[in-house]
């Protein structure tokens, strides 16, 4: 009689081997927790910021002393060279002597505290006044000097026609001027006199 055969297999080794660890979560019925990754060092996020504040001053600095300074300094050394406030201080200056002293060289005469009373007041409110007459004639005050009666007696007449209303107008003393130059020349018989410059003029 022929031996019979048993139909075995042996055992794999993937079958047979289960690993310890995969076995457990299974057994307890949870899913292994993944693996973390080591967090970035937070001091990297704050580089930037430490670098802009430590650096800050210094550019601020350079700046300024390189930069901004230099250019002030140039800017106000253009200025003051180009200034012509001083040469122009300097010319009116000179103009407003000029001018004084031109007229103090011009040659002139004087009428000294001359009083009229004004016309239509009835003799209650007068003109006091002082002027100096110039012209271009070198001799002008030898000239009013030899007629100074006849020139003394226009002078009263003209102030004395002066009303308070024609004192009161603009340009009063203007007016005036131009009838006493007027008046000498004519009185004169030639153009003597071309200027009256009045130093003192009050109304009572």
């Amino acid at each position: 009689m022929a031996a019979s055969k048993t139909d075995t297999q042996p055992a794999t080794p993937a079958a047979a081997a289960v690993p310890a660890a995969a076995a457990a979560p299974a057994a307890n019925g949870t899913a292994p927790a993944p693996a973390v990754a080591p967090s970035a060092s937070p001091l990297k996020g704050w580089l930037p910021v430490i670098a802009a504040l430590v650096l800050s001053p210094a550019i601020t600095f350079a700046t300024v002393e390189f930069v901004l300074l230099p250019r002030l300094t140039r800017q106000l050394t253009a200025a003051a060279s180009a200034d012509p406030a001083p040469a122009k201080e300097k010319a009116e200056k000179g103009g407003e002597k000029g001018g004084k002293e031109g007229k103090d060289n011009k040659e002139g005469y004087e009428f000294q505290s001359v009083v009229v009373n004004l016309a239509g007041t009835m003799g209650t409110r007068y003109l006091k006044t002082t002027f100096l007459v110039t012209g271009a004639d070198a001799g002008i005050k030898d000239i009013f000097e030899g007629n100074k009666p006849r020139l003394t007696d226009v002078t009263l007449n003209v102030l004395s026609s002066l009303t308070l209303a024609d004192l009161e107008e603009p340009g009063a003393k203007n007016v005036i001027r131009e009838k006493l130059v007027t008046a000498y020349n004519q009185t004169l018989g030639r153009k003597v006199a071309e200027q009256v410059y009045f130093s003192d003029f009050v109304v009572q």
